[in-house]
């Protein structure tokens, strides 16, 4: 049985590497065809599309914070299209809709399905939300040592609250989402304003492999001291 589920499996993975591959390709050719060269026309035809168009991003920006699939490309683009605050109203209130869905859907579906949805394990957000509350769902949001969606889904699993959670996504999104935003809305001109964005995005990931360093010491120590707990007792 087992033999037989090793070819299987690599097939299976051959076939999604493809069909990502593909994806990527066509959507690589479409956006080299279809990019518009004057930002200023987008920004006019944004307009043009008024609360309905907004309304279709945020929605569609929900649904895909549920997926494991990159985010930041969109959240860039959105600053492109519709400027800075606009667009980061847009991104924040999609992205807090997308937290709230994939937390309550985690939470329902249990471990073995979310690690199957997300394709990654939940032990990391067990280690990262170790104090189950406020600060600690701030911390990870705040500095980007766990993906977004994992997050999200592993979250549930968790003891965290729901109101800790809320909280704890709605403050910590912000500096992200807006140096995303950012780059978007000033990449163009690459004025003062893009630079400062680039290097707050430059002081998440610093951020991000600072706390993930501490955080695998931290995860060694435990797994070194626990036969002693277990031969003391």
């Amino acid at each position: 049985m087992h033999h037989q589920d090793a070819p299987r499996g690599r097939r299976r993975a051959a076939i999604r590497l493809g069909i990502l591959l593909l994806f990527v390709a066509v959507a690589g050719t479409v956006g080299f065809l279809l990019t518009p060269s004057d930002v200023e026309a987008v920004r006019d035809w944004a307009e043009g599309l008024g609360i309905g168009g907004a309304a279709l991003f945020i929605a569609g920006y929900a649904a895909i914070t549920l997926t494991p699939v990159p985010k930041n490309i969109l959240t860039i683009a959105a600053g492109v299209v519709w400027g800075f605050w606009p667009a980061l109203a847009m991104v924040y209130v999609g992205a807090l809709l997308g937290s709230a869905a994939s937390f309550v859907i985690g939470r329902a579906l249990g471990r073995e399905a979310v690690e199957k949805l997300t394709g990654a394990r939940v032990a990391r957000v067990d280690a990262a939300l170790a104090d189950r509350g406020f600060l600690a769902v701030l911390g990870a949001r705040l500095v980007p040592i766990i993906p977004f969606t994992l997050i999200n889904y592993g979250a549930g699993l968790t003891s965290v609250g729901p109101r800790d959670y809320a909280a704890g996504t709605a403050l910590g999104i912000i500096p992200g989402s807006a140096a995303y935003v950012a780059l978007g809305a000033f990449g163009v001109e690459l004025g003062p304003a893009f630079w400062v964005a680039v290097a707050g995005l430059g002081v998440l990931v610093l951020g991000g492999l600072i706390a993930a360093a501490v955080l695998r010491r931290r995860q060694g120590a435990r797994e070194g001291s626990a036969p002693q707990e277990d031969s003391r007792a």
